[in-house]
């Protein structure tokens, strides 16, 4: 409940800031405007500066057709604008409802008897939860206590099996990455920051402190294993009918073996989870996000199913990028101007482009962007996806602009100090938001 609350407080924080920025847009004296003619000699002006490794395509998504192009067809690495790539196949695969969910279940065989005795190992089954954190753990705790559960005459064991044990992008030789923030697992607690050298064992650990809190005992000690019987990975996606629901527990009588979970809790929706990954680029997310693609639509839970995945998705819409990883941080990564507005373009058309929106940062308001264009007509009508690595700088999505066209747009640049390129993407954008009609 305390995740929840938390959640709707941030995301009413954010509609109003983005409204107090669309205010002040207002009150501000007014731009002026620009047309086509003029749109196009200023944005060629400017990213003629940006140099020879830059590229950029801007297009009336109500006609289709190019308002600017230089270098759209020019293969740049796209540092955070990668994560388009990965949230757009999340969204489109999972679907804006669907959850991830991390279960508790009894050992294949065991039960819970009429005195409340697991006669077995409890499991905790990680499904590539990325928000995973005490508050998680605790609600599954307390649904364990109120099914009448006293005891595990066993162990409290962490399975991390839905994905590899491979724990950064490849860029670190998919070792811990420092630039991810936490150890990459199907079952990372706290981020990926608790660890003890195992996710999993670090999670069950936790897992079984909250239990004897709550006067649960257990026979030995916590440690991490995969759930018999191949039972993982957890499903992720809208939640079926059964004996339990997200957030509730199951009686002893109703939970005779491990086919029934005793608790699930379910992660916030992939809505969510693409904002919490687009809006302020955690690399972390994108990269969990990455592997839960691999572990329920592709292969396996690896980055490299989960790329392939990516790639399918991304082929169906006429879109070819180089993905090598999940977040952007690889070099390797290569895309263009003109296949991101094409993503763009193609989102902006299917049933779930409001979820798609609302995943990108705000100009002037949010995430990114906050601190960027708050005095520009671009605040509080363009959302945009930022990138940023040494050399290279990125910038990405809609405005809607005073003339009230709605434009997508992409600029990549490579070989370039970054934050003078994020001045220059500024004010591209701002004159892309004046433009009249």
């Amino acid at each position: 409940m305390v995740q929840l609350a938390c959640r709707d407080v941030r995301r009413r924080l954010v509609l109003l800031l983005t409204l107090a920025v669309l205010v002040a847009g207002v009150l501000a004296p007014a731009a002026r405007a620009v047309d086509r003619a003029g749109l196009r000699s200023t944005l060629a002006v400017l990213h003629h500066r940006l140099g020879p490794a830059a590229g950029a395509y801007v297009v009336d998504l109500g006609t289709g057709q190019p308002i600017f192009a230089h270098r759209q067809d020019l293969a740049l690495a796209p540092a955070s604008n990668e994560k388009l790539f990965v949230t757009a196949a999340a969204l489109l695969r999972f679907g804006p409802a669907a959850t991830l969910s991390t279960q508790l279940r009894a050992a294949p065989g065991a039960a819970v008897d009429a005195s409340g005795v697991l006669r077995g190992d409890l499991y905790l089954v990680g499904g590539g939860d990325p928000t995973l954190g005490d508050p998680g753990l605790e609600t599954l705790a307390d649904d364990l206590a109120a099914a009448g559960v006293t005891r595990i005459a066993g162990a409290v064991i962490g399975d991390e099996s839905s994905f590899d044990t491979l724990r950064g992008g490849p860029d670190s030789a998919y070792r811990p990455d420092g630039d991810l923030g936490g150890w990459l697992s199907a079952l990372s607690w706290d981020h990926g920051r608790a660890t003890g050298g195992s996710p999993a064992k670090a999670a069950a650990a936790r897992l079984a402190s909250l239990l004897k809190a709550r006067d649960i005992t257990y026979d030995r000690r916590p440690r991490a294993g995969a759930l018999p019987g191949g039972a993982s990975p957890a499903t992720p996606t809208l939640p079926a009918p059964s004996t339990t629901t997200p957030g509730t527990s199951a009686t002893p009588a109703q939970v005779p073996a491990s086919d029934t979970p005793l608790a699930v809790l379910p992660s916030p929706a992939i809505r969510e989870l693409m904002a919490d990954t687009n809006i302020p680029s955690e690399n972390f997310y994108a990269e969990m996000l990455t592997k839960a693609l691999g572990a329920h639509f592709g292969a396996g839970g690896t980055t490299a199913a989960g790329l392939a995945v990516t790639r399918a998705q991304m082929a169906a819409l006429g879109i070819h990028p180089r993905l090598v990883d999940g977040s952007g941080l690889s070099r390797a990564d290569r895309t263009t101007p003109r296949q991101i507005v094409r993503l763009l373009t193609r989102m902006d058309g299917q049933d779930t482009s409001a979820d798609w929106e609302a995943s990108l940062p705000v100009a002037g308001a949010t995430g990114t962007l906050r601190l960027r264009m708050r005095r520009s007509a671009a605040a509080g009508r363009c959302l945009a996806k930022t990138g940023t690595l040494i050399g290279v700088s990125a910038l990405s999505g809609y405005c809607t602009t005073t003339g009230g066209v709605r434009v997508a747009f992409s600029f990549l640049e490579n070989r370039v100090c970054a934050s003078c390129a994020k001045r220059l993407e500024d004010r591209m954008v701002g004159a892309i938001a004046r433009l009249d009609g």
